[in-house]
C-alpha cells in the first residue's frame, strides 16, 4: 500500500514539474505577451469619425448639406496589398443599387482618405476615381426619395495588384478588374433618410 502511495506521489510530480516547463518555455500559455506564438492577424477594418457604423449619416454628407464625402481610416491590411478600391452604394435604391462613389489604385500605404476629397478623376498620390451613377466623378452623398430609410455601404477592398483602369471607370469596370485580386474587405454601413 506504501509503495502504491510513493508512486501516485511520483507521477503527481512528474505531471506538475511537466506543466511548469510547459509554462516557462510556452510563456503565451500563462497570459504572457511575450510567448512564441503569434496571435492570429487582425482582419481588414474600415471606419469613420463621422458617424457609427449602423448609425446616420449626417446631413453634412449628403444632397441635404454641403454633399462632401467622409473622412475614412483603415488598417489591418494584410500583407502582399498592393492598392485598395472602395466602393459606396445604396442598395435600396427603387431602380436597383444606386452607385455613389468609385475609387481604385490608393497606394499600399495608404491608411485613410480625408473629409471632402476633391472630386478629381486623378488624385495626387496615384488614386483614381469613377463615374458614380449621377454620372459625376467621385462622391455624391445620399439622395434616396423621400420617405423609406436607405442603407449605404463604404466597402473597402485591398488588392494584391493595380486596377489597370483609366480614371471614370465605373463599378462594374472596377469589380471585373478586382476579380481574383481581392486579399480582404470590410465595410462600413450607415442610414440615411428625408
Amino acid at each position: 500500500m506504501f509503495a502504491w502511495g510513493v508512486a501516485i506521489l511520483d507521477y503527481s510530480s512528474r505531471i506538475a514539474a511537466t506543466l511548469l516547463l510547459a509554462l516557462n518555455l510556452f510563456p503565451s500559455l500563462n497570459g504572457s505577451e511575450s510567448g512564441l506564438t503569434r496571435s492570429p492577424a487582425m482582419p481588414l477594418r474600415i471606419s469613420t469619425p463621422a458617424f457609427q457604423d449602423g448609425g446616420t449619416i449626417p446631413k453634412k454628407f449628403t444632397c441635404d448639406g454641403a454633399d462632401v464625402s467622409p473622412a475614412l481610416s483603415w488598417s489591418d491590411a494584410p500583407s502582399g496589398t498592393q492598392s485598395f478600391s472602395l466602393v459606396a452604394d445604396d442598395p435600396d435604391a427603387p431602380a436597383g443599387t444606386w452607385v455613389h462613389w468609385v475609387l481604385y489604385d490608393l497606394p499600399p500605404t495608404a491608411t485613410g482618405l480625408p473629409e471632402n476629397l476633391a472630386k478629381d478623376a486623378k488624385l495626387p498620390d496615384g488614386s483614381r476615381q469613377g463615374r458614380n451613377d449621377f454620372r459625376k466623378i467621385g462622391y455624391n452623398g445620399p439622395c434616396p426619395p423621400r420617405g423609406a430609410t436607405h442603407r449605404y455601404f463604404f466597402k473597402l477592398y485591398a488588392l494584391d495588384a493595380k486596377s489597370g483602369l483609366e480614371p471614370g471607370a465605373t463599378k462594374a469596370d472596377l469589380e471585373r478588374a478586382m476579380k481574383g485580386h481581392i486579399l480582404a474587405h470590410a465595410e462600413l454601413m450607415a442610414k440615411f433618410q428625408h
